[in-house]
């Protein structure tokens, strides 16, 4: 019962923030088209609600894989370009109700003013659309340097982190092709993919051989280890477990593997798969340390950063993802609220493991991202 209320007031809430940007886009258009006819506008701005909405659901419907590409591609994009409305159609009227107080701008709101401030919107809209779909296939590069307690480790050694490929989304496994790439130009002796390697329906992914060879092709000393996150479940896991096991990717399932016995790896099982893990549940942080062996280092991959308060100074790094570091602004904003650390390197005191947290290298939902970048993270571990 609260599962359906809830989805209730999610279709309400967007709903009507969707018909609050079409009429502000009417009161606009309407002044330069007076002839264009409300019905066939509104009508269409109700199928892109409905198509961003199935968008969402496609992996859980009974339709045609190309029909779910097609949805899911328009889908999408206008979700994207719906935030970045509600923003400024939001912002933009708190200025003018703020004109008005001030009695800078004249009351009732003059229907040129009204224009302009829609027109101002509509041209940031499609500046911050056009910047986010081409930063969204850019590739950036972050390093750390992790000194860990007592001289640890055995030597340096340098550790590859992604995170988010998303695999299935748009334009994901062209990136993966590329990231492949940059990841063997900084030569590392491991790769971790902290987990959300799918995007919750493995038969979203259009070519898995290619993609399984674009990941045979990174170039490690000790091998390509990955978490799974939470949209790396539901009823295709069989399906991306062995994808991953066709891919040379060891994937952790609260369990750890030693590498060269310099340091151990441990890969954690989300906590809140989406569609559920048919034969994984999520153990608790010291059953699986339980035995590991307390003289080398421990390098844990959590997919979510809302759990490392679940590790003390029996860890010394975490890696995690999942925030995207909210993708588009400003989503940002809100992860920083959400997450004691949602980018970045954290360590709350010197008794703490260190943290890293990656924006990640694909997108979620909407193909954009605006003050984020994708990203592979290069950490020096000495």
């Amino acid at each position: 019962m609260r599962f359906i209320v809830g989805i209730i007031i999610v279709f309400a809430v967007f709903g009507s923030a969707n018909y609050y940007i079409a009429r502000r886009i009417w009161q606009c258009i309407h002044i330069v088209f007076p002839k264009l006819n409300k019905g066939i506008f509104l009508g269409v701005l109700a199928l892109l609600m409905l198509l961003s909405v199935i968008g969402f659901a496609k992996s859980f419907l009974p339709l045609p894989d190309a029909v779910k590409s097609v949805v899911g591609a328009v889908g999408m994009y206008w979700l994207g370009i719906f935030i970045f409305f509600l923003v400024f159609f939001l912002l933009a009227d708190c200025i003018l109700l703020l004109g008005k107080f001030a009695r800078l701008i004249p009351s009732p709101l003059p229907e040129k003013v009204r224009l302009y401030s829609g027109l101002a919107v509509v041209l940031v809209v499609g500046f911050l659309t056009v910047y986010g779909i081409y930063n969204a296939k850019q590739i950036s590069f972050v390093s750390y340097d992790i000194p860990l307690e007592e001289n640890r480790l055995d030597g340096e050694m340098n550790v590859v982190l992604i995170s988010d490929l998303h695999l299935g989304a748009l334009g994901s496994e062209s990136k993966l092709i590329n990231a492949v790439e940059k990841i063997n130009e900084l030569k590392p002796d491991m790769v971790c993919i902290a987990g959300d390697i799918f995007d919750n329906d493995f038969y979203a992914v259009k070519n898995p051989e290619k993609a399984a060879e674009a990941l045979k092709g990174i170039r490690t000393r000790y091998g390509v280890f990955a978490c799974l996150g939470n949209h790396d479940a539901g009823t295709t896991v069989d399906e991306m477990l062995s994808f991953l096991e066709q891919s040379n990717v060891k994937i952790l399932l609260d369990e750890y593997t030693v590498i060269d016995n310099r340091l151990i790896l441990v890969g954690r099982v989300d906590g809140d798969p989406i569609g559920g893990f048919p034969e994984a549940e999520r153990k608790t942080a010291d059953y699986v340390l339980a035995d590991v062996d307390k003289n080398l280092p421990v390098l844990v991959m959590d997919h979510n950063p809302s759990n490392i308060d679940e590790y003390g100074n029996e860890v010394d790094l975490i890696v995690s993802g999942h925030t995207h570091k909210g993708q588009i602004f400003p989503g940002n904003l809100i992860t920083n609220m959400i997450y004691t650390v949602d980018y970045g390197h954290y360590r709350k005191n010197s008794d703490s493991p260190h943290v890293v947290v990656t924006s990640g290298l694909g997108t979620w939902g909407m193909p954009m991202r605006v003050g984020t970048k994708s990203e592979i993270v290069s950490i020096k571990l000495n």
